[in-house]
């Protein structure tokens, strides 16, 4: 791994500002996140010394030095990849992406996403505004949640899509199947997100530290019978879009989505159930999850576009058996 060395001095309008944010400040390109992870792992030196505090204070003429991560970046090659096109034109594409298929490229898979398709398909005619790995990206959904995600060709339209997603102004709606019934049936959960201590690769509810998440619900239907445990279709409306957003709440209401493995509640364990529906349990890869709906206002056409889609055959599938078994 290769390091950039930048080395900066401390004026008299930097006393008194903690590391993190003298660094912030400094260095424009990098987040304060980042910088706090450099610090975390000893890569800054204040006069010489290594200091692991992201709230020590700065003093006049203070030298810093900051190590830098280079890391050599991959080029990323087009390749033929299944997904749904819903729609496309000069500005956006929308589609529908499958269970199982990544967004953009990452440590361990870098040539099976749904960046690789989108070189395939449309070469290089998707902006550049989030970098070399991600063409086109302006938000993502996960590996094994379903459903429709909008691309940008060009940097306008990134920009003015991006701005949407800020601003909370475009409308998404997911589907899910969940273990019980959630009270209140409907309603809206409000949290703070953040990285778990215990596992860094999930996220966690949090009352002190995080960014705020909500999530807006509406139970659809209840399903119960002898056959089977209680489950419910729930449609969820997103204010914010935060890592694994609503299956950490969903966690918070003490339950979680059919199907989800690492945020799965530990009540929902099941000793005799319907031989049909743990054949479609065995079959699920992921959690019972689907962007159904996405509405936003095209960035040059300036009118509102809207795309709807279904759940895919798995998650049908489901629903269909808890009709027949709860008629």
């Amino acid at each position: 791994m290769n390091y950039k060395t930048i080395k900066i001095s401390a004026s008299l309008n930097d006393i008194n500002k903690r590391l993190d944010v003298f660094l912030s400040e400094k260095i424009k390109n990098l987040t304060r996140t980042y910088i706090k992870k450099i610090i975390s792992i000893g890569g800054v030196r204040i006069n010489s010394v290594v200091t692991k505090f992201p709230s020590k204070k700065i003093r006049l003429n203070d030298e810093i030095c900051f190590e830098q991560i280079i890391q050599k970046e991959r080029e990323i090659l087009p390749k033929k990849v299944e997904f749904e096109i819903l729609y496309h034109d000069e500005d956006v594409i929308v589609i529908n992406k499958p269970v199982g298929l990544v967004v953009h490229p990452g440590a361990g898979n870098y040539d099976n996403t749904l960046v690789n398709g989108l070189l395939y398909k449309f070469k290089n005619n998707l902006s550049n505004l989030s970098g070399k790995l991600r063409p086109g990206i302006i938000h993502r959904i996960d590996k094994n949640t379903s459903g429709i995600i909008v691309i940008a060709k060009n940097n306008i339209s990134h920009s003015n899509l991006g701005k949407q997603f800020h601003d909370h102004s475009i409308e998404r709606d997911y589907l899910g199947l969940v273990w019980g019934s959630l009270r209140p049936l409907n309603g809206k959960i409000e949290t703070l997100i953040t990285r778990s201590d215990k596992n860094r690769q999930l996220m966690t509810n949090s009352d002190k530290r995080g960014k705020k998440a909500i999530t807006n619900y509406q139970t659809l239907k209840v399903y119960f019978s002898k056959k089977l445990p209680k489950v419910s279709l729930v449609q969820f409306r997103l204010e914010t879009g935060r890592t694994h957003q609503i299956r950490v709440h969903m966690n918070y209401k003490k339950t979680s989505l059919i199907g989800d493995m690492q945020y799965r509640h530990k009540k929902y364990n099941f000793k005799k159930i319907d031989l049909e529906f743990e054949k479609i349990l065995n079959n699920l890869k992921g959690q019972a999850l689907h962007a159904e709906k996405l509405n936003f206002i095209h960035p040059t056409k300036k009118k509102l576009m809207k795309f709807k889609c279904n759940p895919p055959a798995l998650f049908q599938n489901m629903l269909n058996l808890f009709e027949k078994l709860t008629d």
